[in-house]
This record gives structure tokens, C-alpha cells and sequence, in this order.
């Protein structure tokens, strides 16, 4: 039997927790971490599959953009990471200057469709059998 595809959720401001049970029903095994640091020293230790963040903008930050640029940066080199980040709309502009610079594999405008969510997870895990 196959280890489960793991999913790291990055809560650091809107809420991807909102979501965990979803992750879990889906068959990811789920870590969380509020802490963009944390998360950054994790995935250099054990790539997780997937990786769900909250994208947000703040004109206070003085040398980057956005909240996820560094996390973005340490995972480029694990193309076999996917990476999803929820966002509001105001944010749009900043999050296609950053995902022209770092890889973004997708990204879902607030208030996140669950069943778009879910869709883009699935396709993730590859082929599922069909249940009869």
C-alpha cells in the first residue's frame, strides 16, 4: 500500500484551515503550520506533495511583495511540489507579478469554490477508481 500524498496548509492570514477536512477526505495527509519560517525549513526537510497558502499583500513590506515569496523561492527547486494559493481579488495584480517570477501551479480567488478546490486537489492525486 502507498504511502497518502501529503499536503502542507500555510495559514498565515485568510484561513486554508477552513478546508482541512476536505484535504483529509480526499485522502492527503495534512500538516499545518502558521508560520512561513516553519513551513520553509519543512519543505527543504520533506517536500510535501502539495502546498496550500493564503497569498496576501501588504504595502508595509519593505523588500518583497507578497507574505509567500520566500516559501515560493525554497520550493522552485521541487517541481513535484504543487503549489495553491487562495487570494483576494484586491491581490490580483500582485499575484501575477509574483507568479511571473516564482512558480504558482494554481491559484483560487476568495471565496474559494469548494467544489473548484476539490476538482484541482483531485486532479493532483492522479486517477482515482471509480466506486460502484
Amino acid at each position: 500500500m502507498s504511502k497518502p500524498a501529503t499536503l502542507l496548509m500555510l495559514n498565515a492570514f485568510i484561513g486554508t484551515a477552513g478546508y482541512k477536512k476536505l484535504y483529509q477526505e480526499l485522502g492527503y495527509a495534512v500538516v499545518a503550520e502558521w508560520s512561513e519560517r516553519k513551513a520553509i525549513s519543512l519543505v527543504r526537510k520533506t517536500p510535501p506533495d502539495v502546498i496550500v497558502a493564503d497569498f496576501y499583500h501588504q504595502t508595509d513590506f519593505r523588500d518583497r511583495l507578497s507574505n509567500l515569496e520566500s516559501l515560493l523561492a525554497a520550493v522552485q527547486g521541487t517541481p513535484s511540489t504543487r503549489i495553491l494559493v487562495f487570494y483576494e481579488a484586491a491581490h490580483q495584480a500582485v499575484l501575477d507579478k509574483v507568479s511571473a517570477r516564482l512558480r504558482i501551479d494554481a491559484a483560487l480567488k476568495l471565496p474559494v469554490q469548494e467544489s473548484e478546490l476539490r476538482t484541482k486537489l483531485q486532479a493532483w492525486l492522479g486517477p482515482t477508481p471509480v466506486s460502484g
